[in-house]
Parts: structure tokens; C-alpha cells; sequence
């Protein structure tokens, strides 16, 4: 009787094995089972066809027998033990994937789960034992998504969201409708937030936030056109202010002497001086809108958020445009009001979809956790802006924190072709390769660049170092990993303070047995850099082999404390953070955010 043909009762499975896990791996295969059966290679129809019937089967009678035969306490029992992981397979532009076929892997490949996703693109995985595990989704027409490395013990239930990226096309070119497919709708607490992965992604992803914050510039806010030149050299500055106060002592009541004046102590970053100015011009015209937006500035500029958040709404009375709507976001998540923030910046792009004013929205979406709703602002801020390399930056960023990391690094990658002189996009792309357990795509070229432009950048010939190394580990390309070493070197040599280089400069030597230059190194390492607690940990390790025991003891105690330090400050930041709770046109109110 074929195969195909038999009922699964007389099926013959090794012990350990359900019949629909032993079919599912053996369903090719013409080796002899249990000495007594042989299976005979199927047509890729038939056996498909056998597969999803016996995976159904078998998980059917498994649950039966399961029920029937133990007690409820052992039940219970299993429930609180089973590892479950569970998500949603998405493309860049939020929509599910169906049929996605979606892999629990342990991180040494001895053992793996695999599941189709729904319709809705959700997924369930149970993990057989606890362990390292990674989830990864590949569809044909789609680019591969996985995630980082996570640890998953007994009892624990993990969300995950990965997202694929279509090989016919990119997300930049994609189009949106012109309003949003997401609300804002109020402040959740941590648990809620967004994010993807094992905790170091999690961490790198909370980085990268950070320094897109940081990329945000001042953009049309700042001070008018008609500002006086005070250009070029202090000579030409003070004949320039002497001309003004001149001015002002001649007529003090005068709007456009104190209004001019004010400005120029206000281009002249002399805040505390331009502000009784500019209070002066407001209260003879409090109409003038140029007056009345430098003063919000001023008042921004010297610390004084309240009064300059004030300023900024009595502007708004004066002439309702983006540029207020966008310092007024500023100055809301300046005060801690992230919510009145993001609705701010959203208001400024309705009234102009300009460059600044789409990134300060997206950067807002994306400090706060509103991970889904940043790559949508984003991609379609780079689709309207195409140039901007700041906007793919952000985007990558944005993409990474989703769990997207292969269409990151593609963002970052065309990021620096944008502007190949700047260094932020490569150090995105560098912090993302390292955290990253495999090599991301373009990273090594783009990287090789960054050393070519900027080849006495220390962070250059590091991140290089790291990406040349984790493409050979595993290999005997003594070659490779000689270059490695020697960009390593070079990096310490560029700046002595960059204890990273000095741990990874430790790992390779210890890998090739050579301990004594490897704890020179790890020395180093902790010397320059105190709270890095790999390389405590790692010099703690080399000192135990050495026979050093006291010293071994000593580092051991300094690796859990600055472990134990970290962990702390990391989450009282996180506590600190408020997250978005976002509404999702395409999910129910009730449903929770991830």
C-alpha cells in the first residue's frame, strides 16, 4: 500500500517523536524506520497534502490523549510550564501576511518549531524545552524577517512582531492615504509599549531613538530672516551692536529698535540679554508676529519652558501656522507632556508636510514606543522627500525597532549613498550590525566605505572590524580576521578611551589561545571603560584559567554589580518613558496595543 495511503495508526515513529513531528521531518526521506518501514520518496502535492492532514491529526489526538490520560494538576502543571511565543506577521506598510511560514529555532539548530500565519497574520509557537531561541517568517515574493536572539524559559509567554518586506517594491515608494492609519489616543504604561526582540535589540532599538531625537535641528524655527548679519568677525559684531544700542538710546520706545536689538543679542545666543528686549517690542505691538515667536524662542533658550510654551500660544492667536504648532510640540515633550506633543506635530505636517515638520513627528511616534505608526510616518515622509537622509535614518531606525532588521540596514545603507561624508547613517548601521546575530545586507560594503572616507574614525575601524569578524567566526580565514585585528588595533590607537575595541581586541586573542595578550586587553578594556560588564566578566574568566583566583573573585563581583547597575538605571529610564497607546484602524479598540 502507498504511503500516502496508509492509515496513521500504523505508522511507526521512533520513541521521543509524535507521528505528525516524526512525518514532518522524515516525509522525504527513503531511510528505514525502526528497521521495519521504509518510506518512498512522494510527489511535493501528495506529501504536502500528507503533512498538513497529519499535523492536524496528530495535535488533534495528542490534546485528546493529553486530556484523558493525566490528572488535572499535572495539566495544570504543563500550562504553567509551556513556552509560548505568539505575534504577527506584517509588511512595511502594517498590513498582515498570510501564509507566512514562521520558525521558532533554537540558536544551536537542535531543535525548531514551524507554524503558518493566519489570515490576520498572526502566529503560535510552543517551545519545546527552554533555551536561546530566534523567530524567523520567509514567504516566497517576500524578504526573510527574523528576529534577534531571546531567551525563553519555562512558563514564559513572548509577543513578537516581525515584518517583511516585499521584493517588488520598496517601502519608500509605497503610498499612503493622506491621513494616518493610526490614533494616538493616550499614554499606556511599559508593558504596552513597542519594541521587538531579545533585550539587547530592545536596547539597541531604545538607542537608536535617542539618536534620532538627537538628529532633529531647528529647522524654520528659528529666528527671522530680517536677523542682522553678525557674521564674520567680533570686530564686525560689536561695530554692528554699537550701532543698535546707538539706535535704542535715541529712541527706547521705539518698536524696531528695541525689536532689532533684541534680535541680534537673540542671533548672538545672549538670550538673557534679548529678552527684556523683545518684552519691550511685544508690549508696544503685541501683534507682530515675528516679535512675539523670537520671544518664545528666547524665552525656550534660557530654560524658561512655561512662559515660552505660553508665548508660543499667544502666537498661535496672532497667526495659527506650522511653524508654532511644531515649537509648540517641542516644548510639550520638553515638559512632559508627550500626548499634547505628538497631536502638535501632527498638526504642523496637515499644515505643511515639510521635511522637518514630518521627522519631528515621526521622532515623536518613535521615542514613545509608537513603533508601527513611525515606519508609516516615516516611509511616506521619505516617499514626499526622497532626499533627505536624516528621514531613511529615521526610518531604519523605526524599521529595526519593528524587528524589520534586513530593511533597516537597506535604509541606512541608502542613507549614506544620500550623503556618503556623513557618519550617521554608518553608525546606525554599525550599532545595528553588532547587536545583529547575523550579518546584516550592504553593512559590510557600506562600513568598508565609512573607513575609506573617514579612515581616522575610531567608531569607522571598529564597527568594520566587528562586521569582517562575524562574517568569518566559525571559519579558519586567518586572513579576515587579521585585517579584523588590525582594524581593532587601529581604533584603539585613534582614541585609547574606546573600551568596546579593547573588549572585542580581548575576544579575538582569546580565540586564538593567546591569553596573555587577551587579559592585556580586557584590562585594558575595564580601565577605560568601568561599567562595561562583558569585559569584567570576560577578564574574570581569563584570570580563573590563569590560576588567579582572588583576581578572578574581584572581577566576578565587579561584572554583577555594574550588571546590577545597568540593569537598574536602564529600567528607571524605561519606567520614566511614557508610551503611546495607539488605536490601529485595522485592529478592534478593545484589542491591546503591542
Amino acid at each position: 500500500m502507498d504511503v500516502c495511503e496508509r492509515p496513521l495508526r500504523e505508522i511507526e515513529c521512533p520513541e521521543g517523536w509524535d507521528k505528525a513531528g516524526f512525518w514532518l521531518s522524515k516525509w522525504s526521506s527513503v531511510s528505514p524506520v525502526n528497521g521495519s518501514q521504509t518510506l518512498r520518496p512522494l510527489t511535493h502535492t501528495t506529501c504536502h497534502r500528507l503533512r498538513v492532514a497529519l499535523a492536524i491529526l496528530a495535535g488533534a489526538m495528542v490534546s485528546l490523549a493529553s486530556a484523558k490520560a493525566f490528572p488535572q494538576s499535572q495539566s495544570s502543571s504543563q500550562e504553567h510550564d509551556a513556552i509560548t511565543v505568539e505575534g504577527t506577521i506584517r509588511s512595511a506598510a502594517g498590513e498582515p501576511v498570510a501564509g507566512a511560514s514562521v520558525l521558532l529555532q533554537e540558536k544551536d539548530n537542535s531543535g525548531g518549531v514551524d507554524a503558518l500565519s493566519k489570515a490576520d497574520g498572526t502566529f503560535i509557537l510552543l517551545a519545546t524545552r527552554p533555551g536561546v531561541y530566534s523567530v524567523s517568517a520567509k514567504k516566497s515574493g517576500w524578504r526573510n524577517g527574523v528576529t534577534q536572539f531571546m531567551a525563553l524559559s519555562a512558563g514564559q509567554k513572548r509577543h513578537v512582531e516581525l515584518i517583511l518586506e516585499s521584493t517588488g517594491s520598496s517601502p519608500v515608494a509605497m503610498e499612503f492615504d493622506d491621513k494616518p492609519s493610526f490614533t494616538v489616543a493616550g499614554i499606556t504604561d511599559r508593558a504596552n509599549a513597542g519594541g521587538h526582540g531579545s533585550d539587547v535589540s530592545l536596547r539597541t532599538s531604545e538607542a537608536l531613538a535617542k539618536d534620532t531625537l538627537a538628529l532633529k535641528s531647528s529647522g524654520p524655527d528659528g529666528v527671522s530672516s530680517r536677523a542682522p548679519n553678525v557674521g564674520a568677525n567680533a570686530r564686525e559684531a560689536r561695530e554692528a551692536e554699537d550701532k543698535l544700542r546707538a539706535a535704542l538710546a535715541k529712541a527706547p520706545k521705539s518698536f524696531e529698535t528695541n525689536y532689532q536689538l533684541g534680535e541680534f543679542y537673540l542671533v548672538s545666543e545672549r538670550h538673557q540679554e534679548a529678552i527684556p528686549l523683545l518684552e519691550a517690542a511685544y508690549r508696544i505691538d503685541p501683534k507682530n508676529r515675528a516679535n512675539a515667536y523670537d520671544l518664545a524662542l528666547a524665552y525656550r533658550a534660557s530654560g524658561d519652558l512655561p512662559r515660552a510654551r505660553e508665548q508660543v500660544r499667544k502666537v498661535i492667536a496672532i497667526k495659527d501656522g506650522a511653524d508654532e504648532h511644531r515649537l509648540l510640540g517641542d516644548l510639550d515633550e520638553r515638559l512632559g507632556d508627550p500626548l499634547e506633543a505628538v497631536r502638535e506635530f501632527e498638526q504642523a505636517v496637515r499644515m505643511d508636510p515639510s521635511e522637518p515638520n514630518y521627522f519631528d513627528w515621526g521622532t515623536e511616534l518613535l521615542l514613545h514606543g509608537a513603533v508601527r505608526p513611525a515606519v508609516e510616518v516615516f516611509t511616506k515622509a521619505a516617499g514626499i522627500h526622497p532626499r533627505s537622509s536624516r528621514m531613511l535614518v529615521g526610518l531604519g531606525a523605526a524599521l529595526y525597532a519593528s524587528g524589520a532588521f534586513d530593511a533597516a540596514a537597506r535604509r541606512l545603507c541608502d542613507a549614506s549613498d544620500l550623503k556618503p561624508a556623513d557618519p550617521t547613517p554608518y553608525l546606525y548601521l554599525g550599532k545595528m550590525e553588532k547587536a545583529s546575530p547575523t550579518p546584516l545586507p550592504c553593512s559590510e560594503q557600506k562600513l568598508g566605505r565609512f573607513v575609506a572616507e573617514q579612515p581616522e574614525n575610531a567608531l569607522a575601524n571598529y564597527y568594520y572590524a566587528m562586521t569582517i569578524w562575524k562574517r568569518e567566526k566559525g571559519s579558519e580565514n586567518s586572513k579576515a580576521l587579521q585585517q579584523a585585528q588590525v582594524l581593532l588595533e587601529k581604533a584603539v590607537a585613534i582614541d585609547p578611551k574606546l573600551g568596546e575595541a579593547y573588549l572585542q581586541l580581548g575576544v579575538l586573542y582569546s580565540g586564538r589561545d593567546a591569553f596573555e595578550p587577551a587579559i592585556h586587553a580586557y584590562e585594558k578594556a575595564v580601565e577605560v571603560s568601568p561599567l562595561l560588564g562583558e569585559a569584567h566578566y570576560r577578564l574574570a574568566l581569563a584570570y580563573k584559567r590563569k590560576g588567579e583566583e582572588a583576581k578572578s573573585r574581584q572581577e566576578f563581583q565587579l561584572y554583577e554589580q555594574t550588571e546590577k547597575t545597568e540593569t537598574a538605571e536602564i529600567e528607571r529610564q524605561r519606567r520614566e518613558l511614557q508610551h503611546f497607546l495607539v488605536i490601529l484602524k485595522d485592529q478592534p479598540t478593545t484589542a491591546p496595543p503591542h
